[in-house]
C-alpha cells in the first residue's frame, strides 16, 4: 500500500476499479481461444485484434515505466495483459491454417517487435529527456485514438439496421465503466495522456447507451438474413490496453430449445449467438 500512497486517493480507487474491469475484458476472449483449442482450428477468427492489443499494452507499460511509483496501477494492468495477449497469440498461431500462422507471425515481427524497438529507440536517443513521456504519451493517444475507431462500424450497423444484436448490453456497459474509472484515474493523477483518450471511450460508450435505449426492443422483432453461416466481430475497447473483439456468431440452428434460449431464426435457419461478455 505503501506505493499506492503516493496516488491521489482518489486516483488510486479508480485505478483499482479500472484495474477490475480491465482484468475482466482482457479474460473475456478466452472462451474463444478454448474453442479454438478444442475444435483444435482457429475457423473464422482473426488475430489481428490481440496483436494490437498485445502492441498497445506494451507501449502503456513503456509509458509506465518512466515513472513506476506513480503509475503503478498501470503496470500492473498492462503487464498482465501482455502476459494474457501473448498466451491468445500462441495458441491462435498453433492452430491456424499456414497462411494465417505466417501472417500472424509476419505482423507480430512487424507491430509488436519492429514498431516497438523503433518507438523506445526514438524517445530514448532522439528525444530530449524532458520531453520523453510527453511524445510516449502522445504516441500512446494516436494509437487510443485509432483503437477508438473499431467499435465505430458496429455503431454505424445498428443504426443502419435498427438492431443492437451486434453489439451486446454488457459489452457496450463494460466499455463506458472503463472509461469513466481510467478517465477519472488521469484526472486525479493529473496524467492527462491516460485521461484524453478516454474522453473518447466515454463519448462511445454513452453513445451506445443511447442506441441500446433507441432500439433494445427492435432487434428481437427483426430477422438477420444471410446466405452462409458467418461471424461478426464486436470490438469493446479497453483504453489502457486492446480492443477486445467477441464473437457474434450466425451458426446453423441446433433446436428448437437453442431457439427459445435467445436466438433468432432467419429464413434460412440460422441461430444468432453472442459470445465472451466480460461482465
Amino acid at each position: 500500500m505503501a506505493i499506492l500512497g503516493s496516488h491521489n486517493p482518489l486516483a488510486a480507487t479508480f485505478g483499482i476499479f479500472g484495474n477490475i474491469i480491465s482484468f475482466m475484458v482482457y479474460l473475456a476472449p478466452a472462451r474463444t481461444f478454448q474453442k479454438i483449442y478444442k475444435k483444435k482450428s482457429t475457423q473464422s477468427f482473426q488475430c489481428l485484434p490481440y496483436l494490437v492489443a498485445l502492441f498497445s499494452s506494451s507501449l502503456w507499460l513503456y509509458y509506465a515505466s518512466f515513472n513506476i511509483k506513480h503509475s503503478i496501477l498501470l503496470v500492473s494492468i498492462n503487464s498482465f495483459g501482455c502476459v494474457i495477449e501473448i498466451i491468445y497469440i500462441v495458441i491462435f498461431i498453433k492452430y491456424a491454417d499456414k497462411d494465417a500462422k505466417k501472417l500472424t507471425i509476419k505482423l507480430l515481427a512487424a507491430m509488436n517487435f519492429g514498431s516497438l524497438a523503433l518507438i523506445v529507440l526514438v524517445t530514448r536517443f532522439a528525444v530530449d529527456d524532458s520531453d520523453q513521456v510527453k511524445v510516449l504519451g502522445w504516441i500512446c493517444d494516436v494509437v487510443s485514438v485509432i483503437v477508438f475507431a473499431a467499435p465505430l462500424s458496429v455503431v454505424l450497423q445498428v443504426i443502419r439496421t435498427k438492431s443492437v444484436q451486434f453489439m451486446p448490453f454488457c459489452l457496450s456497459f463494460s466499455l463506458l465503466l472503463n472509461a469513466i474509472m481510467w478517465l477519472a484515474y488521469g484526472f486525479f493523477n493529473k496524467d492527462m495522456c491516460v485521461a484524453l483518450p478516454n474522453v473518447g471511450g466515454l463519448a462511445l460508450g454513452l453513445l451506445q447507451m443511447l442506441l441500446h435505449a433507441i432500439y433494445r426492443n427492435r432487434g428481437a422483432k427483426e430477422n438477420v438474413t444471410t446466405d452462409a453461416a458467418v461471424t461478426t466481430f464486436v470490438v469493446d475497447v479497453n483504453p489502457l490496453g486492446p480492443p477486445e473483439v467477441f464473437s457474434t456468431a450466425v451458426k446453423d440452428e441446433l433446436s428448437l430449445e437453442d431457439n427459445n434460449k435467445g436466438g433468432e431464426d432467419d429464413a434460412q435457419g440460422k441461430t444468432v449467438e453472442t459470445n465472451d461478455c466480460p461482465l
